[in-house]
């Protein structure tokens, strides 16, 4: 290691942020290791430790330099813990850099911490915008990229935005989609070890609190993929908040007679093993959007908005909203038409971690 080695904090929080920080750690391993010394921080803002435990070793990380143990509590509990507690390992490190990923608390957190303490504030995913404050993820997002030295954008919208936000132009960088870089590379490894199932069938995924945490509104979208059932049989690997509400509302034990197969969270690349052969992705998340654009895979996102617009503007993506007559509309536009045929956006090669680094290093 030279004596200009630079040392660069990566942040990660929830399970997406590991497939974040995945390609860019690959990179700097592979090419910059004698001027990057990346040192990786999981603040533990995903509380189940060992779910985020397999995602490490599904994306070949090594085991993080800092767990910070945060576990759950309301966004403003677990972002001021967030911040004690890297406050702690900033001043033990005292980085040249701190990278930030995505949305998540723990993202708005670090970077507040870190610009408060000089410390220059890299955002990968920056300038996505869904105009919902009601979203606690979009006011992450807009405060992150105010505070950011470093904006690294996955689409065009971001850079309009950004723009539109007045960030100087020479803090702003259009480098493609690190997520992507991920999903190629683990479709490459992924060894098939059963044949592919002959039938059609869907995949269902359901976790912001907009779409769970309100019961009518859960059952209004379950009996809306219950229609969809009975046409596709439906995957549901079901987030540990959304099978908690599932089971208050005594949902479950009546989904396999609807069509509906409830399973676990999957590890990353069993999920994908998953979703890569369906017919038809229905979700909520956010970074599902863009895999399934990367990959042809139709997909009904069951949200108002989305602040990644290119998967509906050039992807397979359809937005339906959450109520039931929207999202079943959707789904008859998918069968009539047989999944909108999209393609893949602007610079989603797979390549987006060897230009961040590439200006990291600079």
């Amino acid at each position: 290691m030279t004596t200009n080695c630079k040392k660069i904090l990566l942040v990660a929080g929830a399970r997406p942020n590991f497939m974040k920080i995945a390609p860019l750690l690959r990179v700097i391993d592979q090419s910059y290791f004698d001027r990057l010394r990346p040192i990786i921080v999981h603040t533990g803002q995903h509380y189940d430790y060992e779910m985020s435990q397999a995602f490490f070793e599904d994306l070949q990380i090594k085991r993080p330099d800092y767990f910070l143990g945060v576990g759950p509590g309301s966004h403003a509990v677990q972002t001021a813990m967030i911040m004690t507690a890297f406050e702690e390992v900033c001043l033990r490190e005292i980085p040249d850099l701190v990278v930030v990923v995505g949305d998540v608390n723990s993202t708005l957190a670090c970077a507040l911490v870190a610009k408060k303490m000089g410390i220059r504030v890299a955002h990968v995913e920056a300038g996505l915008r869904s105009r919902d404050l009601t979203m606690p993820e979009e006011i992450n997002r807009m405060v992150t990229d105010v505070l950011a030295d470093y904006l690294f954008v996955s689409e065009r919208s971001g850079l309009a935005n950004l723009w539109q936000e007045g960030r100087p132009p020479e803090a702003i960088h259009f480098v493609g989609n690190v997520m992507v870089d991920t999903l190629y590379l683990q479709l490459a490894s992924l060894e098939e070890t059963h044949a592919n199932r002959p039938e059609p069938y869907a995949v269902l995924t359901l976790h912001r609190p907009a779409n769970v945490d309100v019961a009518s509104k859960l059952l209004e979208i379950m009996d809306a993929v219950a229609v969809i059932a009975r046409d596709l049989p439906v995957e549901f690997p079901a987030h540990p908040r959304t099978r908690q509400r599932l089971e208050a509302l005594d949902l479950t034990a009546g989904l396999t007679g609807r069509g509906i197969n409830l399973l676990p969270p999957l590890p990353y690349k069993t999920f994908l093993r998953l979703w890569k052969d369906a017919a038809l992705v229905l979700t909520d998340s956010g970074g599902l959007q863009e895999e399934t654009t990367a990959l042809g895979v139709p997909c009904i996102t069951i949200r108002d908005n989305t602040e990644r617009p290119v998967t509906v503007a050039e992807g397979t993506n359809i937005l339906a909203g959450t109520d039931y007559q929207g999202i079943i509309t959707a789904y008859e536009t998918f069968k009539s038409t047989g999944g909108k045929k999209g393609r893949v956006p602007e610079l989603w090669d797979g390549q987006a971690a060897a230009r961040i680094v590439a200006i990291l290093a600079k």
